[in-house]
C-alpha cells in the first residue's frame, strides 16, 4: 500500500537516478544513452517541479516511483500542454503506483493552467500502454525509428490525454 504521495524535493534526487538508472542501461524506454547522476536529477527536479510539478510515492518510508509534467514544446503557443512521464521501482511494479500518482499529478498539471497532455512510449511497452490508456490516453500517431538504441531502431508512439 503506498503511504503517501508528495512533492519531491532535491533531497530525493539520489533514489530517483536509481530508479530510473535502469529504464536507461537496460531497456529502450528511455532514449537517454548515460543515466542522470544526482546532480543532473536535481537540477530536472527543481526545473519541471517548480514549472509543472514533480511528485514521488512512497511505501514504508522508502521512494517506490515518480511521475512529473514537463513542457511539452517551447514555442510559446504549446505553453498550456505538458509532458508526462512516470518511472517505479521494478520492485514496487504493478502495485498500482503508476495511476496513484499521475491521479496526484492531474490535478495540479490542471491548477497550472495546462491543459494538453502527452505521453511518449517508447515501442513496445505494453505496461506504459496500459497504464495511459487506464488514464484516459488515447493513441493519436507514431514517430518511426526516431531513435538507435540496443542495436536496433525504436519507434515512439504518442498518447494524449486533455484536462
Amino acid at each position: 500500500m503506498i503511504a503517501s504521495i508528495r512533492s519531491t524535493t532535491t533531497a530525493d534526487a539520489a533514489r530517483c537516478a536509481e530508479i530510473y538508472r535502469p529504464y536507461v542501461t537496460d531497456s529502450w524506454v528511455s532514449f537517454e544513452l548515460d543515466p542522470p547522476d544526482t546532480a543532473e536529477m536535481a537540477h530536472r527536479i527543481t526545473a519541471y517541479g517548480e514549472s509543472h510539478g514533480w511528485l514521488v510515492a512512497e511505501i514504508e518510508g522508502q521512494i517506490a516511483g515518480y511521475a512529473y509534467g514537463s513542457p511539452h514544446r517551447t514555442r510559446e503557443a504549446c505553453a498550456t500542454s505538458s509532458d508526462v512521464a512516470v518511472y517505479i521501482d521494478a520492485t514496487y511494479a504493478r502495485r498500482g503506483i503508476g495511476k496513484a500518482l499521475y491521479v496526484a499529478l492531474f490535478p495540479m498539471l490542471k491548477q497550472r493552467n495546462l491543459h494538453a497532455l502527452f505521453a511518449g512510449i517508447a515501442l513496445p511497452n505494453e505496461a506504459s500502454i496500459g497504464l495511459h490508456e487506464a488514464m484516459g490516453f488515447t493513441a493519436v500517431g507514431v514517430y518511426r525509428e526516431v531513435g538507435w538504441k540496443m542495436g536496433g531502431w525504436r519507434d515512439v508512439g504518442w498518447w494524449q490525454r486533455l484536462l
